[in-house]
């Protein structure tokens, strides 16, 4: 039995989506680093493990999932125009049925959007250079519907206790939003300016200021469970798990 994560918010009945873990799969890998669902092909896992995991969870979707090669930057991709090559993005929307939209993480954020009738869907992957450089909202911006009509959806991600950053990324936020110093904890004794990052809050943030109200998720840590997440910040060489929505 899978432990995936089903998102609990009100979307439209025909609006399917899913937060696969960690578990539930065939890699291992030293140490068992990638054990054992991990879906991604660019972390040297073995490439007929990862290939067996996508089987098993292209088993509850209605088709094949349109992966992305993620850069971290801050570009949509509308995935019914794209060819069969594998896009390069780190957001992507349909408004075809069963048409998959995923994105692979271990620490940043998944954002899930819905608009209320069911007829568009996108998700985004949201580390704090998309976050910062306004991913969300070219997202938003791309998939042309009502703001209003929107719901979104935050994933699993690490969780504020954990993602410490620079000043670099303080200031990238603040100075477009100076609500922003909410997201932001200083951390007493460190040399450098050091601070403890809320990629939650930040995304809502960004989300309200975007006409976003109906915003659900956002309280699941990947860095404090290790028994059901990767994560990058607290492995270093480790799996992806997947989030993924589509409509029917």
């Amino acid at each position: 039995m899978h432990d995936w994560i089903v998102p609990d918010w009100p979307a439209p009945s025909n609006v399917k989506a899913l937060f696969t873990t960690r578990t539930g799969g065939v890699s291992h890998g030293a140490n068992g680093i990638y054990a054992s669902l991990n879906l991604a092909t660019h972390v040297n896992d073995n490439l007929a493990d990862v290939t067996k995991n996508r089987t098993l969870l292209r088993r509850y979707l209605p088709a094949e999932p349109r992966w992305l090669k993620q850069v971290h930057g801050t570009a949509p991709i509308s995935i019914d125009q794209t060819t069969t090559e594998i896009p390069e993005g780190d957001a992507v929307f349909s408004r075809k049925r069963k048409t998959v939209c995923a994105v692979m993480v271990a620490d940043c954020l998944p954002v899930l959007l819905c608009n209320t009738a069911g007829t568009t869907v996108g998700i985004v992957h949201a580390g704090w250079r998309g976050l910062a450089g306004g991913i969300i909202e070219k997202s938003i911006q791309a998939m042309q519907a009502d703001h209003g009509e929107l719901i979104a959806w935050l994933g699993p991600a690490i969780g504020p206790n954990h993602f410490e950053v620079g000043t670099d990324v303080y200031e990238a936020f603040v100075q477009h939003d100076p609500q922003a110093k909410q997201g932001f904890v200083a951390k007493s004794g460190q040399k450098g300016g050091k601070w403890l990052a809320d990629i939650f809050l930040l995304a809502r943030q960004r989300l309200t200021s975007s006409g976003i109200a109906q915003i659900y998720g956002g309280e699941i840590c990947t860095f404090s469970d290790s028994e059901h997440f990767f994560s990058y910040r607290r492995d270093g060489v480790t799996g992806r798990m997947a989030a993924l929505i589509w409509f029917e």
